[in-house]
């Protein structure tokens, strides 16, 4: 053999080992930074769904406050003033639930549409109500009168009202994602 042949193999018999020890090294070291990767990705995916659930829930727990504060037991001792008329209670009444709903409108966000829908539906539903009573009574008489026949069919109603339904659906979605999580 001749002295290229010998100096060639002799560079071979450390270039080989070194290029065989260099690719894997690279392949651990890129399987490490691929892994480490998908662990931050999964830790911020965690994250962020923590952060959804918490903001989710707080939608649910707003628009709860929300049906509570226009339910009639509720919101007529908080505005009703021995000095209104019939229309100016009705009128107060619409005004107090577009105030509340207006307030609470980016809960939307967050929420299923079937609870969203239950909530504007609730909302007409309760102005609806104080409308329908108001117009069988003389727009001019004391509000005691709508207050006494609101107070009234709210004792007597057989069935379930809109504001009581509306609240067992958004308690069950909200109970719904705190046993599974954002969905």
């Amino acid at each position: 053999m001749d002295n290229i042949t010998i100096t060639l193999l002799e560079i071979l018999k450390y270039t080989l080992p070194a290029l065989v020890v260099l690719v894997t090294s690279y392949l651990i070291v890129q399987k490490f930074l691929v892994a480490q990767n998908q662990r931050k990705q999964l830790a911020l995916f965690q994250d962020a769904q923590d952060i959804t659930l918490r903001l989710r829930l707080q939608a649910y727990e707003r628009l709860v406050v929300f049906i509570e504060r226009i339910s009639p037991r509720q919101l007529i001792p908080r505005i009703y003033d021995p000095s209104m008329t019939v229309r100016d209670l009705q009128a107060a009444i619409a005004i107090n639930i577009r105030a509340e709903f207006e307030h609470n409108m980016s809960q939307q966000i967050y929420v299923s549409r079937n609870v969203w829908e239950t909530v504007k539906n609730v909302k007409e539903q309760e102005i609806n109500m104080a409308n329908q009573m108001g117009k069988a009574l003389n727009p001019d008489a004391p509000a005691k009168e709508l207050n006494t026949r609101i107070m009234d069919m709210l004792q007597n109603v057989d069935e379930q009202l809109p504001t009581d339904m509306a609240l067992q659906i958004i308690n069950n979605e909200a109970r719904t994602i705190m046993a599974y999580g954002a969905m």
